[in-house]
């Protein structure tokens, strides 16, 4: 039975796996899931050194309560076998695997984690080239895919694009990330701010990717996490008006009316769908009194 990743990743913190000295400090940061990163922030001279460390680092952290994942490097790469074999270990809420874009290669990923004794734990697929967008969809579809993320950084590389502050550039691959994550059910986390000084990009691309259906946000530094946590909480000013506009609506559709005047908003089903969700997000049942699920 596969492992599934928790649905609350508002924020998912990377570390280098080669960072010995802070990957024992992440649990201070309050992210909602950690990774070591085996892949991008660990030199290629370092894979081995890296590798031992995701091995022997991560259990303490899970035996913390803490969601961690270890970030492999991709199929086709020299050290993809040996991170299988030699840098995962039980207990891990996924393994991440960036630049995936076929499901031949995502195949061949859960035949190696299977031979290495952890076909159980779920794939994590980062989503960050022209092809993985073009076909996220399909690759979030895998059985063995229990959630996504989107890189913008890669694909643009990939694109031949140029990054800019307005995410205009990323705004449809974004999107088609949320949407294949909708649809098949699993959660999606949001690109990277990779000026991690700067409070109020990270806080503006949070709203935007809560917005468009994301579950949460990669985050690279420690103090990023807050802005993310935080983002994708639903402020009380939106618990509290989801809780007024459903009591009228079920006094509307008991009353036989679909639709409702709202505080000057026309109010039908769709409307009081999203209220739902909301809270639900903030852990509060709808159909009951109390505040908690």
């Amino acid at each position: 039975m596969i492992v599934h990743t928790p649905q609350r990743l508002r924020s998912l913190l990377f570390a280098p796996a080669v960072r010995d000295d802070m990957i024992p400090k992440l649990p201070r940061a309050g992210a909602d899931g950690v990774v070591i990163d085996c892949e991008d922030a660990t030199p290629m001279g370092q894979k081995a050194a890296g590798r031992l460390n995701a091995v022997e680092l991560a259990p303490p952290l899970i035996t913390q309560g803490l969601s961690v994942f270890t970030r492999i490097n991709p199929p086709g790469t020299p050290w993809f076998v040996d991170d299988v074999t030699y840098g995962l270990t039980d207990g891990l809420a996924g393994v991440i695997v960036p630049m995936v874009e076929t499901l031949d290669g995502l195949d061949r990923c859960a035949k190696v984690m299977a031979e290495a004794g952890f076909g159980h734990i779920g794939i994590v697929a980062g989503i960050e080239t022209a092809l993985g967008v073009a076909d996220a969809r399909r690759l979030l579809s895998h059985s063995q895919v229990v959630g996504g993320y989107f890189g913008a950084e890669d694909f643009i590389a990939d694109m031949g694009g140029v990054r800019t502050e307005s995410n205009d550039e990323v705004l449809v691959a974004r999107s088609s990330v949320a949407l294949a994550g909708r649809l098949n059910r699993k959660p999606v986390i949001d690109q990277i701010v990779a000026n991690f000084r700067d409070d109020e990009r990270m806080a503006r691309e949070t709203a935007q990717a809560r917005a468009l259906g994301f579950n949460g946000k990669l985050c690279i530094h420690p103090n990023q996490v807050a802005i993310a946590n935080e983002g994708f909480t639903p402020s009380e000013a939106e618990i509290e008006r989801s809780e007024r506009l459903l009591a009228a609506y079920d006094i509307g559709v008991a009353s036989g009316t679909a639709a409702i005047d709202f505080e000057g908003q026309m109010v039908d089903e769709p409307l009081a769908e999203q209220a739902r969700q909301l809270l639900a997000a903030a852990g509060i049942d709808p159909r009951a009194d109390g505040r908690t699920l």
